[in-house]
């Protein structure tokens, strides 16, 4: 069994991180490896250095063990001690011998100078900032490979635990479908009260009672109604096309459209609605990405951060058989989903950075291309001069929308990812409904997040 040979050859070394951030993630993670056998995490870069000594003070470790150092000698002498580092110098932290680096910061520009410093400095990277990784990820990927070293997605993260789930359904042979994630936070629905809520929005329930099961009626009415009735709840988020154009690029699979469907669905009829249009679901094929929202009521288990896939039931005797066990088979028996209900952010990423360092091993697969691009389009006029900041919990850009295309060089005429256009400035006025493109926006005088985009298109021959 692989995680026992894992647990086995954490018994013999002692992994050593450089954790990047410290935020929701990088305390998890921080906590979580201080139980963690073969794993320690020796210094942590903070932007404002009080938050990692809290983030270490959170994970147990009293106050005469943690040493805020500026320069490389007090660090190095604080290791030596076997106090743990904290500092606000990022690259000085990379020149100490640690074997792995946890990227976490979620800072575009800053999340690609970390891993391109790492991996310079012959270190491991677990990504787990998705922003970088969606602009110039694969490049990360073709660099550690050539060095002997490793680049990954993290377990505890959406995207590696469904790429792991996707290959696993491809090795029993199952057909996929659609694979997608859960939105964030479930649409939690108050029979009582007649509202719905999802994290701190709420929208008017009234009409869910009816548009409860889908009964009759056709998945698609349905699912419009719902979308229509609950409009006071983003159902589109940038962070889920991010995700999932990871999938896309790890996998093959493609987005049905590029805005995603993202139906609002309670988890018995994902099966029924991420299905081919023959089957009587609302995809325009097979093989895609998706995301949905979860729909339930408040007494039920949630899904939010969850990861599935739908397969097509070729075997539909053994199906049946597995719909009376409790499995999720549609009501035609020709789909089933298969799925993992949440993921854990760090208290499950040991498994990907022991991997990494000990066997060698990422918890994605081995072929990374830069086949999607995140990119926006315009939901209202922009004028020109206005600097695109990504911000909130979402890092949504006012006045845009996310779409999942296919990727091209970013220049001239073609669309700009994401991550490359947010923080910089607009340099015309842009009516709504326009998908931004390179020649709209001010690059940055000096940026290696643009830099390495350049090296990946020319290494990809993207055009």
């Amino acid at each position: 069994m692989y995680l026992e040979t894992l647990l086995r050859s954490a018994k013999d070394r002692t992994v050593r991180v450089l954790l990047m951030g410290a935020g929701e993630y990088g305390m998890s993670f921080l906590a979580q490896a201080s139980r963690t056998p073969g794993l320690q995490v020796v210094a942590v870069y903070a932007r404002h250095v009080e938050r990692g000594v809290a983030a270490c003070r959170h994970a147990g470790r009293p106050a005469d063990a943690i040493r805020i150092c500026d320069n490389l000698a007090a660090a190095q002498a604080a290791l030596t001690a076997g106090k743990v580092v904290v500092s606000d110098d990022p690259l000085m932290l990379m020149q100490l011998p640690v074997d792995i680096v946890v990227e976490s910061t979620g800072a575009p520009d800053a999340a690609a100078v970390h891993a391109e410093a790492a991996l310079t400095r012959g270190k491991h990277v677990a990504m787990v900032s998705k922003e970088p990784d969606s602009v110039v990820g694969p490049l990360f990927h073709r660099r550690a490979k050539a060095a002997g070293l490793v680049y990954t997605p993290v377990d505890g993260d959406q995207p590696s635990l469904l790429m792991q789930l996707v290959v696993w359904a491809r090795v029993l042979g199952l057909e996929i479908l659609c694979a997608g994630k859960t939105s964030e936070y479930d649409f939690v629905y108050d029979p009582a009260a007649k509202r719905v809520t999802s994290l701190d929005r709420v929208a008017d329930g009234a009409a869910v009672d009816v548009l409860w099961e889908f009964g009759a009626r056709d998945v698609r009415s349905v699912l419009q109604a719902r979308a229509d009735a609950l409009t006071a709840i983003p159902q589109h988020t940038v962070p889920d096309l991010v995700e999932m154009g990871l999938v896309a690029n790890a996998t093959g699979l493609a987005p049905d459209v590029p805005a995603f469907h993202a139906p609002i669905a309670r988890t018995p009829e994902i099966a029924d609605v991420l299905v081919p249009t023959e089957m009587g679901g609302i995809l325009h094929g097979t093989g895609r990405v998706d995301v949905v929202n979860s729909l339930r009521r408040p007494d039920e288990a949630g899904f939010a951060g969850g990861v599935f896939v739908v397969v097509r039931c070729e075997d539909k005797k053994t199906w049946e058989v597995l719909r009376a066990k409790g499995h999720v088979v549609s009501r035609s028996g020709e789909a089933a989903m298969i799925y993992r209900p949440s993921h854990l952010l760090g208290v499950e990423s040991a498994t990907t950075v022991l991997s990494a360092v000990l066997h060698g091993r990422s918890s994605g697969p081995d072929d990374m291309q830069p086949r999607f691009d995140v990119v926006g389009r315009t939901n209202k006029p922009l004028t020109a001069g206005i600097v695109l900041e990504a911000t909130g919990h979402h890092h949504q850009i006012d006045g845009i929308d996310g779409l999942l295309v296919p990727a091209r060089a970013a220049t001239g005429a073609n669309p700009i990812p994401f991550y490359l256009m947010a923080g910089n400035r607009l340099l015309r006025n842009v009516p709504a409904g326009t998908v931004i493109t390179a020649e709209m926006v001010a690059p940055p005088p000096a940026s290696v997040l643009w830099r390495l985009r350049r090296e990946m298109e020319a290494m990809f021959g993207l055009v």
